[in-house]
């Protein structure tokens, strides 16, 4: 049997030397060989490349043809870290402010685990994911032919959740994260002095128009039964002190679950932009795309990775509703069903894609042994 102290200890040490090095999506290039000697040192089989950076391991076991998946993200952010940590990030600009060096740490440990110890029959793909901050990884692997090269029957993950006490777990049947709809509104009219507005067209005044007329689309338009979520992010133009714009770009995106009330947001806001451009007598256009799609759990993998969750720990509940965040998990339940879970980073930790945020060590042996629990419930010996 393994030693899950000493186990604890070594998932600690890959931990923080991930976070010292983080890597932006597609740029994951010394995580994904570093995860790769990992597994091959465990005698599982291993191909690199995969949609780019990711990395595929592979370990059998008995004589069933069936197979399941375990996904682990591996980019960073775009942020500068401050948490003062020994491990801190020696990439300025760059660090692991949402968990994926944990998220890592975690799945390299589930392969340990069931290397050394067995206990299924069946077939176990390990995947590590690139680029899942912006919700190309996914695609990109399953591009690369992932399901014809590397075919799964069901697919699970883990992320960290502050908040959530060490320990503890979360999931739900159905809908669990949102969809994400990113958008561009670029006003075009005629700028100048600041002093003569009624010289030129300017677009400074529809622009905080749209701004505001946005936001009725979740208020106004849209069922109340319906969660939804329209925000602007940015607002900018090529204006100064003393000169009226003649550009604005409104940006932002757009949260939902069902592709329905995503297309009516965008037929909304195309509207919506219409009319104020043609109330101020400027040109408008709209750009809309949608990067993230809704990730919706089996309700029959919920249940039964809820089970592999109680065997290890009585921590485990079901959430009581989604949340409006966006996962690339969800590509892959598009091609299998599956289940992803919430596990706890700690009561006070900071919050995801904050520069004080750091992934709980504590939490490295639970999402581990969650992740070899799921395995041998739904690959059960013979």
């Amino acid at each position: 049997m393994t030693d899950l102290k000493n186990l604890h200890a070594q998932m600690t040490e890959w931990r923080r030397d991930l976070h010292r090095h983080p890597e932006f999506g597609f740029e994951e290039n010394r995580t994904a060989a570093f995860v790769a000697e990992t597994l091959r040192a465990f005698g599982i089989d291993v191909a690199e490349g995969v949609g780019g950076t990711g990395v595929v391991g592979t370990l059998r076991r008995g004589t069933s043809n069936r197979a399941i998946a375990l996904r682990a993200d591996m980019d960073a952010l775009r942020i500068t870290e401050a948490t003062g940590a020994a491990w801190t990030s020696t990439k300025p600009g760059t660090m692991h402010a949402c968990g994926h060096d944990g998220h890592t740490a975690m799945l390299l440990g589930a392969a340990q685990l069931l290397a050394e110890e067995g206990g299924f029959d069946g077939t176990v793909r390990f995947l590590f994911q690139p680029a899942e901050e912006w919700g190309q990884g996914a695609r990109a692997m399953l591009d690369d032919g992932l399901m014809e090269r590397f075919p799964f029957d069901e697919v699970y993950g883990l992320h960290n959740m502050p908040g959530l006490p060490v320990g503890h777990f979360e999931t739900r049947a159905g809908a669990i994260m949102s969809a994400e709809d990113i958008f561009e509104i670029t006003l075009k009219g005629k700028g100048g002095h600041a002093s003569r507005p009624d010289w030129g067209r300017e677009v400074m005044v529809p622009a905080c128009s749209l701004v505001l007329e946005l936001q009725t689309i979740v208020a106004r338009r849209l069922s109340p039964a319906e969660i939804a979520v329209v925000s602007v992010t940015e607002l900018l133009t090529d204006g100064t002190r003393n000169a009226l714009p003649s550009k604005a770009r409104v940006l932002g995106d757009c949260r939902s679950f069902h592709p329905e009330v995503s297309a009516r947001i965008e037929a909304e806001m195309r509207r919506i932009a219409r009319g104020v451009a043609e109330g101020h007598g400027v040109e408008v256009e709209v750009e809309y795309t949608r990067e993230f799609v809704p990730t919706i759990n089996d309700a029959s993998l919920a249940a039964e990775m809820m089970a592999a969750v109680s065997s290890i720990s009585q921590a485990v509940a079901t959430r009581p509703e989604p949340m409006t965040g966006s996962e690339d998990f969800a590509r892959f339940l598009a091609h299998a069903p599956g289940c992803y879970a919430f596990i706890g980073n700690g009561e006070n930790c900071p919050p995801l894609h904050n520069p004080g945020y750091d992934f709980n060590d504590a939490a490295l042996i639970h999402g581990a042994q969650v992740h070899a629990a799921t395995v041998r419930r739904r690959l059960p010996m013979r």
